[in-house]
Protein backbone atom coordinates (compact mmCIF):
# COMPACT_ATOMS: atom_id res chain seq x y z
CA UNK A 1 0.00 0.00 0.00
CA UNK A 2 1.27 3.46 -0.85
CA UNK A 3 -0.30 6.90 -0.52
CA UNK A 4 1.00 9.56 -2.87
CA UNK A 5 1.57 12.90 -1.19
CA UNK A 6 -1.05 14.95 -3.03
CA UNK A 7 -3.92 17.29 -2.15
CA UNK A 8 -7.53 16.42 -2.86
CA UNK A 9 -8.59 20.07 -2.97
CA UNK A 10 -6.59 23.25 -3.04
CA UNK A 11 -8.45 24.52 0.03
CA UNK A 12 -7.80 21.36 2.00
CA UNK A 13 -4.32 20.94 3.56
CA UNK A 14 -2.27 18.03 2.31
CA UNK A 15 -2.30 15.06 4.69
CA UNK A 16 1.19 14.55 6.17
CA UNK A 17 3.15 11.85 4.41
CA UNK A 18 3.49 8.51 6.17
CA UNK A 19 6.75 8.13 8.06
CA UNK A 20 9.25 6.52 5.65
CA UNK A 21 9.81 3.59 8.03
CA UNK A 22 6.08 2.86 8.16
CA UNK A 23 5.74 3.37 4.41
CA UNK A 24 8.57 0.93 3.74
CA UNK A 25 6.97 -1.63 6.06
CA UNK A 26 3.60 -1.36 4.31
CA UNK A 27 5.22 -1.71 0.89
CA UNK A 28 6.84 -5.00 1.92
CA UNK A 29 3.90 -6.39 3.91
CA UNK A 30 1.23 -8.92 3.00
CA UNK A 31 -1.80 -7.04 4.28
CA UNK A 32 -5.12 -7.77 2.60
CA UNK A 33 -8.20 -5.57 3.09
CA UNK A 34 -11.52 -6.92 1.80
CA UNK A 35 -15.10 -5.64 1.86
CA UNK A 36 -17.32 -8.53 2.91
CA UNK A 37 -20.79 -7.05 3.54
CA UNK A 38 -22.88 -4.03 2.62
CA UNK A 39 -25.61 -3.88 5.24
CA UNK A 40 -28.88 -2.08 5.71
CA UNK A 41 -29.89 -2.69 9.32
CA UNK A 42 -32.59 -1.60 11.70
CA UNK A 43 -33.45 -2.62 15.25
CA UNK A 44 -31.46 -2.72 18.44
CA UNK A 45 -28.60 -5.09 17.60
CA UNK A 46 -26.45 -5.41 14.51
CA UNK A 47 -23.31 -7.36 15.12
CA UNK A 48 -22.03 -9.74 17.77
CA UNK A 49 -18.98 -11.87 16.99
CA UNK A 50 -16.54 -13.97 18.99
CA UNK A 51 -12.87 -13.10 18.78
CA UNK A 52 -11.70 -13.68 15.22
CA UNK A 53 -8.27 -14.57 13.87
CA UNK A 54 -8.38 -11.55 11.56
CA UNK A 55 -9.25 -7.89 11.96
CA UNK A 56 -12.59 -6.32 11.06
CA UNK A 57 -13.79 -2.81 10.25
CA UNK A 58 -17.12 -1.01 9.81
CA UNK A 59 -17.67 2.17 7.81
CA UNK A 60 -20.94 3.96 8.63
CA UNK A 61 -22.76 5.27 5.58
CA UNK A 62 -26.21 6.36 6.77
CA UNK A 63 -27.65 6.73 10.24
CA UNK A 64 -26.03 6.25 13.62
CA UNK A 65 -25.11 3.30 15.80
CA UNK A 66 -23.22 2.47 18.95
CA UNK A 67 -20.27 0.12 19.12
CA UNK A 68 -19.95 -1.87 22.34
CA UNK A 69 -17.00 -4.05 23.29
CA UNK A 70 -15.04 -5.19 26.32
CA UNK A 71 -12.05 -3.59 24.57
CA UNK A 72 -13.71 -0.17 25.10
CA UNK A 73 -14.32 1.65 28.34
CA UNK A 74 -17.78 2.76 27.26
CA UNK A 75 -20.00 2.60 24.16
CA UNK A 76 -18.93 4.79 21.25
CA UNK A 77 -21.44 6.61 19.07
CA UNK A 78 -20.67 6.30 15.37
CA UNK A 79 -21.83 8.91 12.88
CA UNK A 80 -21.99 8.78 9.06
CA UNK A 81 -18.49 8.61 7.61
CA UNK A 82 -16.92 7.22 10.81
CA UNK A 83 -14.67 4.17 10.56
CA UNK A 84 -14.24 1.77 13.49
CA UNK A 85 -11.46 -0.81 13.31
CA UNK A 86 -10.84 -3.92 15.45
CA UNK A 87 -7.37 -4.98 14.21
CA UNK A 88 -7.23 -8.11 16.38
CA UNK A 89 -10.80 -9.28 15.83
CA UNK A 90 -12.02 -8.54 19.38
CA UNK A 91 -15.66 -9.36 20.09
CA UNK A 92 -17.92 -6.36 19.64
CA UNK A 93 -21.48 -5.34 18.97
CA UNK A 94 -23.03 -2.71 16.76
CA UNK A 95 -26.48 -1.59 17.83
CA UNK A 96 -28.93 1.18 17.08
CA UNK A 97 -28.15 4.48 18.78
CA UNK A 98 -30.73 5.13 21.54
CA UNK A 99 -31.37 8.67 20.26
CA UNK A 100 -30.70 8.11 16.57
CA UNK A 101 -32.99 10.01 14.21
CA UNK A 102 -32.56 7.59 11.29
CA UNK A 103 -34.45 4.28 11.77
CA UNK A 104 -32.08 2.50 9.40
CA UNK A 105 -28.29 2.35 9.49
CA UNK A 106 -26.25 1.56 6.41
CA UNK A 107 -22.68 0.34 6.78
CA UNK A 108 -19.85 -1.38 4.96
CA UNK A 109 -18.15 -4.23 6.81
CA UNK A 110 -14.80 -5.75 5.93
CA UNK A 111 -11.87 -7.87 7.02
CA UNK A 112 -8.17 -7.16 7.62
CA UNK A 113 -5.78 -10.04 7.05
CA UNK A 114 -2.17 -9.74 8.19
CA UNK A 115 -1.09 -12.67 6.04
CA UNK A 116 1.98 -13.70 7.94
CA UNK A 117 2.87 -16.51 10.33
CA UNK A 118 5.15 -14.16 12.25
CA UNK A 119 4.12 -11.35 14.57
CA UNK A 120 3.44 -8.43 12.24
CA UNK A 121 4.91 -5.24 13.79
CA UNK A 122 1.97 -3.16 12.58
CA UNK A 123 -0.62 -5.51 14.07
CA UNK A 124 1.33 -5.59 17.34
CA UNK A 125 1.38 -1.77 17.48
CA UNK A 126 -2.34 -1.25 16.87
CA UNK A 127 -4.77 -1.17 19.83
CA UNK A 128 -7.76 -3.46 20.25
CA UNK A 129 -10.00 -0.80 18.71
CA UNK A 130 -9.67 2.66 17.19
CA UNK A 131 -12.03 5.05 15.44
CA UNK A 132 -11.43 7.59 12.68
CA UNK A 133 -14.01 10.37 12.91
CA UNK A 134 -15.20 11.87 9.64
CA UNK A 135 -15.42 15.28 11.33
CA UNK A 136 -11.72 15.13 12.28
CA UNK A 137 -10.27 13.31 9.28
CA UNK A 138 -8.71 15.06 6.30
CA UNK A 139 -10.51 15.64 3.03
CA UNK A 140 -8.88 12.67 1.29
CA UNK A 141 -10.24 10.27 3.91
CA UNK A 142 -13.74 11.77 3.68
CA UNK A 143 -13.72 11.65 -0.11
CA UNK A 144 -12.62 8.01 -0.21
CA UNK A 145 -15.19 6.92 2.37
CA UNK A 146 -17.94 8.81 0.51
CA UNK A 147 -16.86 7.13 -2.74
CA UNK A 148 -17.08 3.69 -1.11
CA UNK A 149 -20.50 4.41 0.34
CA UNK A 150 -21.77 5.74 -2.98
CA UNK A 151 -20.42 2.73 -4.86
CA UNK A 152 -22.34 0.19 -2.75
CA UNK A 153 -25.59 1.09 -4.44
CA UNK A 154 -24.22 1.50 -7.94
CA UNK A 155 -24.12 -1.18 -10.61
CA UNK A 156 -20.52 -0.47 -11.55
CA UNK A 157 -18.61 -3.26 -13.34
CA UNK A 158 -15.87 -4.62 -11.12
CA UNK A 159 -17.48 -3.02 -8.06
CA UNK A 160 -16.10 -5.57 -5.57
CA UNK A 161 -12.54 -5.13 -6.84
CA UNK A 162 -12.87 -1.34 -6.70
CA UNK A 163 -14.32 -1.46 -3.17
CA UNK A 164 -11.42 -3.63 -1.98
CA UNK A 165 -8.85 -1.27 -3.47
CA UNK A 166 -10.55 1.77 -1.92
CA UNK A 167 -10.79 -0.03 1.43
CA UNK A 168 -7.08 -0.83 1.25
CA UNK A 169 -6.27 2.85 0.73
CA UNK A 170 -8.75 3.94 3.40
CA UNK A 171 -7.11 1.63 5.94
CA UNK A 172 -3.69 3.11 5.15
CA UNK A 173 -5.10 6.57 5.81
CA UNK A 174 -6.68 5.28 9.03
CA UNK A 175 -3.28 4.02 10.23
CA UNK A 176 -1.76 7.40 9.45
CA UNK A 177 -4.58 9.16 11.31
CA UNK A 178 -4.13 6.93 14.36
CA UNK A 179 -0.36 7.45 14.41
CA UNK A 180 -0.79 11.23 14.39
CA UNK A 181 -3.71 11.70 16.77
CA UNK A 182 -3.23 9.25 19.59
CA UNK A 183 -0.77 9.77 22.43
CA UNK A 184 -1.09 6.19 23.72
CA UNK A 185 1.19 4.81 21.03
CA UNK A 186 3.10 1.59 21.45
CA UNK A 187 5.60 -0.53 19.57
CA UNK A 188 6.22 0.65 16.04
CA UNK A 189 4.29 3.92 16.43
CA UNK A 190 6.34 4.86 19.49
CA UNK A 191 9.57 4.01 17.68
CA UNK A 192 8.58 6.28 14.79
CA UNK A 193 8.78 9.26 17.15
CA UNK A 194 12.46 8.51 17.85
CA UNK A 195 14.46 9.89 14.92
CA UNK A 196 17.43 7.56 15.44
CA UNK A 197 15.46 4.34 15.82
CA UNK A 198 13.12 5.36 13.00
CA UNK A 199 16.11 5.74 10.69
CA UNK A 200 17.23 2.18 11.45
CA UNK A 201 13.72 0.77 11.00
CA UNK A 202 13.40 2.40 7.60
CA UNK A 203 16.72 0.93 6.47
CA UNK A 204 15.83 -2.57 7.74
CA UNK A 205 12.38 -2.44 6.13
CA UNK A 206 13.81 -1.21 2.83
CA UNK A 207 16.86 -3.48 2.73
CA UNK A 208 16.24 -6.63 4.81
CA UNK A 209 18.95 -8.47 2.87
CA UNK A 210 21.76 -6.19 4.01
CA UNK A 211 24.32 -7.78 6.38
CA UNK A 212 22.75 -6.25 9.48
CA UNK A 213 24.67 -6.50 12.73
CA UNK A 214 24.18 -4.76 16.05
CA UNK A 215 27.17 -2.56 15.29
CA UNK A 216 25.87 -1.62 11.82
CA UNK A 217 22.48 -0.58 13.19
CA UNK A 218 24.00 1.31 16.13
CA UNK A 219 26.33 3.18 13.77
CA UNK A 220 23.40 4.12 11.54
CA UNK A 221 21.59 5.48 14.60
CA UNK A 222 24.77 7.31 15.74
CA UNK A 223 24.57 5.54 19.11
CA UNK A 224 26.73 3.17 21.07
CA UNK A 225 25.83 -0.51 20.80
CA UNK A 226 24.59 -0.74 24.37
CA UNK A 227 22.54 2.47 24.20
CA UNK A 228 21.02 1.46 20.86
CA UNK A 229 20.15 -2.06 22.00
CA UNK A 230 18.51 -0.76 25.15
CA UNK A 231 16.51 1.97 23.37
CA UNK A 232 15.39 -0.33 20.53
CA UNK A 233 14.22 -3.05 22.93
CA UNK A 234 12.43 -0.47 25.05
CA UNK A 235 10.43 0.83 22.09
CA UNK A 236 9.93 -2.31 19.99
CA UNK A 237 9.69 -4.81 22.88
CA UNK A 238 12.28 -7.10 21.33
CA UNK A 239 16.06 -7.04 20.66
CA UNK A 240 17.20 -5.50 17.35
CA UNK A 241 18.54 -8.71 15.79
CA UNK A 242 15.37 -10.59 16.68
CA UNK A 243 13.36 -7.91 14.89
CA UNK A 244 15.60 -8.19 11.81
CA UNK A 245 15.08 -11.96 11.75
CA UNK A 246 11.31 -11.72 12.13
CA UNK A 247 11.10 -9.06 9.43
CA UNK A 248 13.19 -11.15 7.03
CA UNK A 249 10.91 -14.15 7.57
CA UNK A 250 7.84 -11.97 7.01
CA UNK A 251 9.29 -10.66 3.73
CA UNK A 252 10.30 -14.19 2.74
CA UNK A 253 6.73 -15.37 3.19
CA UNK A 254 5.58 -12.70 0.75
CA UNK A 255 8.29 -13.62 -1.76
CA UNK A 256 7.38 -17.30 -1.53
CA UNK A 257 4.08 -16.48 -3.24
CA UNK A 258 6.06 -15.85 -6.43
CA UNK A 259 6.78 -19.34 -7.72
CA UNK A 260 9.28 -17.97 -10.21
CA UNK A 261 11.61 -17.33 -7.26
CA UNK A 262 13.35 -20.39 -5.85
CA UNK A 263 13.81 -20.76 -2.11
CA UNK A 264 17.56 -20.48 -2.67
CA UNK A 265 17.10 -17.16 -4.52
CA UNK A 266 14.90 -15.81 -1.71
CA UNK A 267 17.43 -16.87 0.89
CA UNK A 268 20.18 -15.07 -1.03
CA UNK A 269 18.08 -11.90 -1.39
CA UNK A 270 17.58 -11.86 2.36
CA UNK A 271 21.26 -12.25 3.16
CA UNK A 272 21.50 -15.99 3.84
CA UNK A 273 24.23 -17.92 2.03
CA UNK A 274 22.89 -21.34 2.93
CA UNK A 275 19.46 -22.42 1.70
CA UNK A 276 19.34 -25.17 4.30
CA UNK A 277 20.08 -22.72 7.12
CA UNK A 278 17.39 -20.37 5.81
CA UNK A 279 14.84 -23.19 5.68
CA UNK A 280 15.58 -24.12 9.29
CA UNK A 281 15.36 -20.50 10.43
CA UNK A 282 12.10 -19.92 8.52
CA UNK A 283 10.46 -22.94 10.16
CA UNK A 284 11.76 -22.01 13.62
CA UNK A 285 10.38 -18.47 13.42
CA UNK A 286 7.14 -19.06 11.50
CA UNK A 287 6.37 -22.62 12.57
CA UNK A 288 5.87 -23.73 8.97
CA UNK A 289 8.14 -24.91 6.14
CA UNK A 290 8.62 -22.69 3.06
CA UNK A 291 7.21 -25.42 0.84
CA UNK A 292 3.94 -25.50 2.77
CA UNK A 293 3.44 -21.78 2.12
CA UNK A 294 3.48 -22.42 -1.62
CA UNK A 295 1.41 -25.59 -1.38
CA UNK A 296 -1.29 -23.86 0.68
CA UNK A 297 -1.49 -20.99 -1.78
CA UNK A 298 -1.73 -23.38 -4.75
CA UNK A 299 -4.45 -25.46 -3.07
CA UNK A 300 -6.43 -22.29 -2.40
CA UNK A 301 -6.42 -21.59 -6.13
CA UNK A 302 -4.79 -18.19 -5.76
CA UNK A 303 -3.00 -16.94 -8.84
CA UNK A 304 0.75 -16.40 -8.21
CA UNK A 305 1.71 -12.78 -7.95
CA UNK A 306 4.87 -11.05 -9.05
CA UNK A 307 6.75 -9.63 -6.10
CA UNK A 308 8.70 -6.42 -6.23
CA UNK A 309 12.47 -6.92 -5.96
CA UNK A 310 14.12 -6.01 -2.70
CA UNK A 311 16.12 -2.85 -2.61
CA UNK A 312 19.86 -3.27 -2.48
CA UNK A 313 22.22 -1.14 -0.51
CA UNK A 314 23.22 2.11 -2.17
Amino acid sequence: MYIEHVCSFASDPCPPRLEPALEALLNQSMLRVEVMDELWQCGSRFFDEPRLNYGVFHLIGVGQCEVVSDALGEPLLLEPGDLVVFPHGDAHRLRAAPTGDAPITRMICGELHFSSHTQHPLKHALPACFVVRATQANGLFRNLSAMMIGMTGAGVPGRQVLLNKLADTLFTLAICDYAQRHADRRGLFTALTDVRICKVLQAVHDRPGDPWTMQAMASLACMSRSAFAERFAQLMKMPPMQYVTQWRVSVAERLLHDRQLSVAAIAEQLGYRSEAAFRRLFKRVSGICPGRIRAARQQAGIRPERCLPLRSAA
